[in-house]
């Protein structure tokens, strides 16, 4: 395996913290590397110095002869957007390239249609969202030619169906056989799908794991249940020496006997997450019998109708997960059943008992409060509270959210944005509602902060309703998953793969591949007579109808392709001429992509 780049015996330190000391890592060709670990640990400085963006106080990093970087990192985007508020998209990504040579390109096509889209090529930089800057850029970065990729958080802002076309490109980008990335993210499920080694950043080391997220938890609980071990043993020794010394003889003692369990029967020993039927039963006493009901409710944003006819109805102790694309109205529908936002037909009806914690995707402290440290922010409330059956102080709380005791004095103006969203956790939990609602709660929020969250939630008797991107905690956290599309609620009861399911008609003709797949199951109920006979065989015989059109638009598009990359470049006229056709197929496929999801969808 090539040597890409590595550092030896770096130190790194800030006036108030050490976050490297004598580190000596090597990255290589083909290697995929995820970097875990807290916040301000040292994992965005650690990248930043393999980019060649920041010089450590001391050892050195040594790079291949003409090794080309492509870095992006959390701050790079809005300095870059700030940059470019002249220039189009167009110009952003491709610079002075030639459209014909863009065009050609298999790749980029790939990329765009990945990520870009529907962002319109000739849009002005100035006029895009964060979230689409943050593609755009990450865009930029995909389509040059590098050997060494350093993306840090790459899939903040991005939904579930880029952050999958995201973890597959990568993937095939490094399964031929050359090239590295290292990525810093909190997505658990990207880290285990596309890295094939873990580092974790603490206490000033940079610890190796071999395999993805799953494989590093099982090997760090091995590490430190062998570290537990050898502390007993220490300790143990201990006390014979110390009862020695005072008794004059030693005592005879027998050696205990440990053994290292396989990772199966680690795991099938361990207990459910959860008790489901314990943490329904404290629901229905705190919550009674109704919750939150929509009956037929409808709502339009702009003359655009984000919520079309919905019914749904959420009982005590249910635990739901929403998913859907950027934009699909997912926080609409959060403040229809919060009672935030009112209808403009239908009905909401919400428990009498209900009482609600919101945790939105943006927190603002009361101006009075950003002056006061955290101890004085948290003091207000009681001294403990109810979390399930169990008894939990403030100070538990506070610990458990990963606030050391060092930490309380700390104002609100100088905390960084993840110990922001952990005090935000903390304020809404001693509320103490009985109705919980979490829209995107893993932004800004490490690894080990995400796993703590959710051991807390586990044991949270309520309602439970919640909003991610973050494939891996809204499986871990909720019982029931619904895809929002259309401005309807649809269930998936696969959970999230039926979502990809849903999704993958258009990502897989991205890629160059279809696939047939089953329609998804409503939200609504209709007469199984009628979804089992005429207008179910009418539905499938239009969906197979629509795959032939679309497999005969593929053939095309790759015939097309196929002779516009083998033009010279002297034919430049005729290369815009496919190029114009070529764009006209993908429209039309798009067109039909839609058509066959939308009757997929249908009851």
């Amino acid at each position: 395996m090539a040597h890409l780049v590595g550092a030896e015996k770096i130190s790194l330190a800030y006036p108030t913290r050490t976050l490297l000391t004598d580190v000596t890592i090597g990255i290589g060709d083909g290697d995929a590397i995820g970097v875990v670990g807290r916040n301000g640990h040292g994992k965005s400085s650690l990248m930043r110095i393999l980019a060649r963006e920041l010089e450590p106080d001391s050892g050195k990093v040594t790079y291949r002869n003409g090794l080309r970087v492509g870095y992006i990192s959390q701050s790079d985007v809005p300095t870059i957007v700030s940059s470019k508020q002249d220039v189009s998209v167009r110009s952003w990504l491709f610079g002075d390239r030639s459209e014909y040579d863009y065009a050609s390109d298999p790749l980029v096509r790939e990329i765009i249609g990945g990520l870009v889209e529907p962002i319109a090529l000739d849009a002005s930089v100035a006029d895009l969202s964060g979230g689409e800057s943050r593609r755009v850029a990450l865009a930029a970065v995909l389509i040059q030619d590098f050997d060494l990729l350093l993306l840090d958080e790459p899939t903040n802002h991005l939904d579930i169906g880029a952050i999958v076309f995201l973890a597959r490109h990568l993937k095939a980008r490094l399964g031929s056989g050359s090239g590295a990335l290292m990525v810093i993210t909190h997505d658990r499920w990207f880290l285990d799908e596309v890295c094939t080694n873990t580092w974790e950043v603490h206490d000033g080391i940079v610890e190796p794991f071999e395999g993805g997220y799953a494989a590093y938890v099982l090997a760090k609980y091995e590490r430190d249940r062998i570290a537990s071990v050898l502390e007993t043993k220490r300790m143990n020794l201990a006390r014979k020496e110390l009862a020695w010394l005072r008794r004059g003889a030693p005592a005879r003692t027998s050696k205990p006997k440990f053994r290292i369990e396989a990772a199966n029967e680690i795991i099938s020993k361990e207990p459910p997450i959860r008790d489901s039927v314990e943490l329904k039963a404290l629901a229905n006493r705190r919550l009674g019998r109704d919750v939150i009901e929509l009956h037929d409710v409808s709502y339009s944003y702009d003359g655009q109708e984000v919520i079309r006819g919905e019914s749904i109805a959420i009982g005590p102790g249910d635990r739901v997960g929403i998913l859907g694309v950027n934009g699909a109205g997912k926080s609409t529908l959060l403040a229809l059943m919060t009672g935030a936002l009112a209808p403009d037909s239908g009905s909401v009806k919400i428990g009498q008992t209900v009482k609600f914690g919101s945790l939105t995707q943006t927190f603002e402290f009361e101006e009075s409060l950003k002056s006061k440290r955290i101890f004085e922010v948290v003091e207000k409330y009681r001294r403990s509270f109810s979390i399930g059956k169990e008894d939990v102080s403030v100070a538990n709380l506070l610990e458990r959210l990963g606030f050391s005791s060092d930490e309380l004095a700390t104002h609100l103006v100088d905390l960084s944005g993840g110990q922001l969203r952990r005090l935000q956790i903390l304020m809404t939990l001693m509320e103490e509602p009985n109705v919980l609602i979490l829209d995107e709660p893993t932004n800004d929020m490490d690894v080990d902060m995400l796993t703590a969250i959710e051991d807390l939630l586990d044991s949270w008797a309520g309602t439970l309703i919640m909003v991610s991107h973050d494939r891996y905690m809204i499986e871990r956290v909720t019982d029931n998953q619904y895809l929002l599309i259309g401005g309807k609620l649809h269930h998936l009861p696969r959970g999230v793969d039926s979502y990809f399911e849903a999704l993958s008609v258009a990502a897989e003709a991205k890629l160059g591949g279809r696939s047939k797949l089953a329609p998804l199951q409503s939200n609504s109920s209709k007469d199984s007579k009628e979804t089992s006979q005429g207008p179910k065989k009418s539905r499938s015989k239009e969906l197979n109808n629509i795959e032939r059109k679309l497999s005969r638009i593929d053939e095309k598009i790759s015939r097309l392709s196929d002779e516009l990359a083998g033009l010279a470049y002297e034919e430049y006229q005729k290369a815009m001429d496919l190029d114009q056709q070529v764009k006209a197929l993908v429209a039309e496929k798009a067109s039909l992509e839609d058509e066959w999801l939308e009757l997929s969808l249908e009851d």
